[in-house]
């Protein structure tokens, strides 16, 4: 009976099949879409800075598709993003990487850790020269680890994210103007990221603030660490009148919750404070306290900024799925315009455009510098406040606080030097 059965279900699905393709017969195929292999932590510690990245690429392909998609030789094509979960670990990234070139896509996108994005880099550099005809380039939309451009520059990375030397600089630009921080601590995640940032931490301090005193200065095991309170405590007793952290995701939401629980009152000076849960967190405690650089910040001042991210809040309606970057929004739309002069998806082609883009969106404008692929844009610095207060009509994550710009740097000045030694095929 079961055999009877089993085989009178597979026939109904032939038919079905058959059935389909009648339905479709002599209509023209369905172009298959340009493939963006997101290779990001899906799951974890950090699945929630990943989820945030998949919902802004996703948002940025659907605008590009909505006009028609991209202009291929052979007829128009969509974007597609496909998900391939690295776990936030080296050895599973390079396994999606694999997963990925087996699977035929072209183009690979990662950003939230600076070392998956060197394993990454290396081992397509070795995966392209190995196989020519099979080619493929990495989009870095927040990996900020200055060497990646530097020493470790290639012809295949893109970085559309402000390196952690620049943003490190544009925080300098508002701390070397509170004269009255004499004391502060330096706290980061112990890997090639947060090493960088305490580095150029303690150059710009002695250079621009050699005045402030430096009383405590670590590294903590990156994403496990549950119980940041003694971490906190060493904080406030050290008498730190602020902090400077390039903690992100979890990491940093712990770290600004202890202090809030042990009491401490300094500022934090922070490369990511205004979102993933950091103002919820802080509420009244934080205005006026935590400052944080970025590319673009929701309540910078301009119609069409403000069309850009009430047009998110309409597409992501829940306050938990508030996080938009516009890096992230110039990055697919300069995918899409060297798409479109390339007239194909293979790697060297497009590469040879991407090089030279230059995109304007939602009234920014941005430039990939062809001499190590950094992009060049500006940067914002700005100072936590309650919604309503001046400058801050809208708040994060429905949390009833958001961030007043307070400082805009152009992309002059906000461009750095590089030691590239660009390696062409």
């Amino acid at each position: 009976m079961r055999t009877h059965l089993k085989r009178l279900f597979t026939a109904l699905c032939l038919c079905a099949a058959v059935g389909a393709g009648a339905q479709t017969a002599g209509q023209p195929p369905v172009p298959a879409p340009v493939r963006i292999a997101l290779i990001e932590s899906l799951s974890g510690a950090f699945a929630n800075t990943g989820e945030a990245v998949f919902r802004n690429l996703v948002w940025a392909t659907e605008r590009v598709n909505a006009r028609g998609g991209v202009k291929l030789v052979g007829g128009p094509r969509n974007l597609a993003v496909e998900r391939y979960d690295s776990k936030g670990q080296n050895e599973e990234a390079l396994a999606a990487l694999r997963s990925a070139i087996d699977d035929g896509v072209t183009i690979i996108a990662q950003g939230n850790s600076s070392a998956i994005a060197a394993v990454l880099i290396d081992a397509i550099n070795k995966h392209n020269e190995r196989e020519p005809k099979k080619r493929v380039l990495f989009l870095n939309y927040s990996a900020v680890d200055p060497i990646l451009t530097n020493e470790k520059c290639s012809y295949w990375h893109f970085r559309f994210d402000a390196h952690a030397d620049m943003r490190m600089a544009a925080l300098m630009d508002v701390l070397k103007d509170d004269k009255a921080l004499k004391s502060i601590y330096l706290i980061g995640q112990d890997y090639s990221f947060g090493q960088a940032v305490l580095r150029e931490a303690r150059k710009q301090l002695g250079t621009q603030r050699p005045d402030v005193q430096i009383v405590g200065d670590e590294l903590h095991a990156l994403g496990r660490v549950k119980d940041f309170i003694p971490y906190a405590a060493k904080i406030k007793a050290s008498g730190a009148q602020a902090v400077l952290t390039g903690n992100w995701g979890n990491d940093l939401t712990l770290l600004i919750k202890a202090a809030r629980e042990v009491g401490y009152e300094g500022k934090f000076y922070t490369f990511y404070g205004n979102a993933l849960g950091v103002p919820g967190v802080l509420g009244e405690a934080g205005v006026g306290k935590v400052v944080a650089v970025a590319d673009w910040f929701p309540n910078e001042a301009g119609a069409q900024s403000e069309a850009f991210y009430q047009s998110f809040r309409q597409r992501f309606p829940k306050p938990q799925d508030d996080y938009v970057h516009m890096r992230m929004q110039l990055m697919v739309e300069a995918l899409a315009q060297s798409l479109d002069k390339a007239g194909s998806a293979e790697a060297g082609a497009l590469a040879a455009q991407l090089e030279r883009s230059t995109v304007t969106f939602a009234g920014h404008q941005g430039a990939m510098r062809a001499q190590d692929h950094q992009f060049q844009q500006p940067l914002l610095v700005a100072l936590m406040g309650k919604q309503g207060s001046p400058g801050v009509k809208f708040d994060v994550e429905g949390s009833g606080y958001g961030f007043r710009v307070i400082k805009t740097i152009s992309p002059d000045r906000a461009e750095q030097p590089s030691s590239c030694k660009m390696v062409r095929p």
